[in-house]
């Protein structure tokens, strides 16, 4: 059984896939496999700099994510350009690892799980969800970026209420880490009972 688990930025994706991996579910994350397919040596790399030039590597030609978010981010078409790129390569990736996966169940967690085809893979979806504001605050707390930017970002994500019509569950992630693991641990359990 594979559980997809999305939601928009700032919304604690990281915390509650964490909290999954403490009950020892495997984790597979789809933005650890779009770093992979973008890893010094990989063809889609290649790919990147021959079209955005050098100044998407950094000084150790490694890809600058901040600087290519900032151009995708300003440019719809660049932004189109990249997802055709880079999807198939890491649907691959993300196919690789739920095929290695050996807990009972796994996660699926997956910013833009519900904008692409890697929510075919999923049996159930897993919604995090926090009011926009908290999106913001807890977004520029951990990354240092502009509230602009970051509303850019959800503008670009799927809309708040089409994310929650598509989900089977939803986990409201606004009060303490405490709150979130107990919440976590009811789904566990129901998600073991359906293995």
């Amino acid at each position: 059984m594979i559980i997809g688990l999305t939601g928009g930025i700032g919304s604690g994706k990281t915390a509650v896939s964490d909290i999954f991996h403490n009950f020892g579910i495997d984790i597979i994350d789809a933005d650890v496999s779009s770093r992979s397919v973008v890893e010094k040596g990989q063809p889609a790399l290649v790919d990147i700099q021959d079209h955005f030039g050098n100044d998407v590597l950094d000084s150790q030609n490694n890809l600058d994510r901040a600087k290519l978010r900032e151009i995708i981010f300003q440019d719809p078409q660049e932004r189109v350009w990249l997802e055709e790129l880079l999807h198939p390569k890491i649907e691959q990736h993300i196919r690789d690892q739920l095929g290695a996966s050996k807990s009972p169940y796994c996660i699926l967690v997956s910013p833009l799980l519900l904008e692409t085809e890697q929510k075919n893979f999923c049996s159930s979806i897993l919604v995090v969800d926090v009011p926009e504001e908290l999106q913001i605050s807890r977004t520029s707390k951990r990354d240092g970026v502009s509230e602009e930017q970051i509303r850019s970002i959800i503008a670009a994500q799927i809309d708040r209420e089409q994310r929650l019509e598509q989900a089977d569950q939803i986990i409201i992630n606004d009060g303490s880490f405490e709150e979130l693991k107990k919440k976590i641990l009811v789904l566990h359990t129901k998600y073991l009972d359906q293995c």
